[in-house]
C-alpha cells in the first residue's frame, strides 16, 4: 500500500448495524486504518473516469471497424443486403429450396403438405429445407426470411410465411 503523506478528515454515517460489527471485529486503535484501507481498497476496483473514456473510444473504433467490414462484404456480396433489401433466392443450396422460395414469393405463405405437393417430395424434406433456410437467414443477417405461424393468417392454418419487409422482390 502506498503511504499517503497528507491526510483529511471525512465523517461517514454508516447503519448501527455495521457500526456495531465493527466495533465487535476490529480494536479500537485500528478502527481509522481499517476504514482508510477499506475506501482505497474499494477506490482501486472501481474504474476512473479517463479508463471509462478509453473504453468507450475502443469501442466506437470496433463498431466502426465491424460496420467498415461489413460494408465491403455486401459490396463483394458476400453479405446479402442491398440498401436493407435482400434477394431471398441467395440462401437457396439447390433446386428444392429454389422452388420452395418461388412457390412463397408466389403465394406468399405455405404449408408443409401444399409445398411437398407443389414440389412433389415428402413434408419432411420441405421441413427440414424450410428450417435451413430460416437458420440460414438468421444467422447471416440477423432475421428470419421466412417464418412459421401456427395461427390462422389469410385463411392458412400453421403455415410458413415469407418475411415481406426484408426482401427485394
Amino acid at each position: 500500500m502506498e503511504k499517503i503523506s497528507k491526510t483529511k478528515i471525512i465523517s461517514a454515517k454508516i447503519p448501527e448495524e455495521v457500526y456495531n460489527e465493527m466495533v465487535l471485529r476490529v480494536p479500537e486503535g485500528d478502527r481509522s486504518n481499517f476504514i482508510r484501507e477499506a475506501i482505497i481498497d474499494k477506490l482501486q476496483k472501481t474504474p476512473k473516469p479517463d479508463k471509462l473514456l478509453e473504453l468507450q473510444t475502443k469501442i466506437d473504433k470496433l463498431e466502426s471497424n465491424f460496420h467498415e467490414i461489413r460494408k465491403q462484404l455486401a459490396d463483394l456480396e458476400l453479405l446479402t443486403y442491398h440498401n436493407g433489401k435482400l434477394n431471398p433466392h441467395t440462401f437457396c443450396i439447390d433446386e428444392i429450396d429454389h422452388k420452395i422460395v418461388d412457390y412463397l414469393l408466389h403465394y406468399k405463405g405455405a404449408t408443409t403438405p401444399e409445398l411437398a405437393e407443389y414440389i412433389k417430395t415428402n413434408r419432411w424434406l420441405v421441413l427440414n429445407r424450410l428450417r435451413k433456410l430460416q437458420r440460414k437467414s438468421k444467422k447471416q443477417i440477423g432475421e428470419d426470411l421466412i417464418y412459421y405461424y401456427a395461427g390462422e393468417k389469410s385463411g392458412k392454418k400453421k403455415a410458413w410465411w415469407i418475411n415481406q419487409k426484408i426482401i427485394d422482390i
